[in-house]
């Protein structure tokens, strides 16, 4: 067994509660990793806007990946690699999401631009993204710099037919992916959390298999089956618990902090 020398996590869903927060005990986890010598980061669908609160609270000055690894960036500002979407595929995702009933975010330079500024997962990316939404309807401006282009409803079929359409047409040049059954995510071809975790893991100077990864949803899964060693959460879907060597507890129960002390520090041959 190759001993953990970095750990990967996810946030939303995986590293905060539900309220978004980190927590006491998921913050000493970090820390205690930390001290025996052990690297840990985070990758996200969020923008760096959404990801600076959390790295400020965790002390991390060391590469993390925001849009799921369009972006390898640090605290101070680095961007290391920038990957946006093919604009071909930002107009044409556009295209055939028009006349559905979905809700349209764009973010491009690190701001979020919206349809709306309404509704609970509005609320939702407040918190996430740490930024307001600039309501247009015109999303011409960001068709060559866009780093993701989300589609929102809560008619969950409406949604995965959407989902269906995109891949066949843009799949080939992009990454899209539901990040939940409410979310459908379009981000560069590099932007996907497997490729992300890579980089990473090249960043720290560390193999794959030194590598342990935490998630909870299938946007998560490219990196759960990169990993050395792979963690789902407790609230995870069935279907992400069966790509994972381990299961921990859920978001609202310190999960990552339960994955640290319980199946990650006996792989590094240190004793929580």
């Amino acid at each position: 067994m190759t001993p953990i020398r970095l750990v990967v996590s996810d946030i939303d869903g995986t590293l905060v509660d539900k309220s978004k927060q980190l927590t006491p005990a998921t913050t000493d986890a970090v820390l205690r990793l930390e001290q025996a010598g052990v690297g840990f980061t985070v990758i996200s669908a969020r923008p760096r806007s959404g990801i600076m609160p959390i790295a400020d609270t965790l002390g991390i000055d060391a590469p993390m990946a925001a849009f799921n690894g369009g972006i390898i960036f640090r605290r101070d500002g680095t961007i290391d690699e920038h990957h946006v979407v093919d604009p071909e595929v930002v107009r044409g995702v556009l295209d055939l999401a028009k006349g559905e009933a979905v809700d349209i975010w764009v973010f491009a330079d690190d701001r979020w631009y919206a349809s709306t500024d309404e509704g609970e997962h509005v609320a939702h990316e407040r918190l996430a993204s740490n930024q307001d939404p600039v309501v247009t309807y015109d999303f011409t401006p960001y068709l060559d710099r866009a780093d993701k282009i989300t589609f929102v409803s809560d008619d969950h079929a409406l949604l995965k037919a959407l989902a269906d359409r995109c891949p066949p047409a843009f799949g080939s040049r992009a990454t899209i992916v539901q990040s939940q059954v409410y979310y459908l995510d379009v981000t560069a071809l590099a932007g996907n959390k497997g490729d992300g975790m890579t980089a990473l893991a090249r960043a720290f100077d560390q193999p794959l298999d030194a590598v342990a990864a935490i998630g909870d949803q299938f946007n998560d899964v490219p990196m759960l089956e990169r990993a050395g060693f792979a963690v789902a959460m407790g609230n995870a879907p069935d279907g992400v618990k069966a790509k994972a060597d381990a299961v921990s507890r859920g978001n609202d129960a310190d999960g990552v902090a339960h994955a640290i002390d319980t199946l990650i520090f006996p792989r590094i041959g240190v004793n929580a």
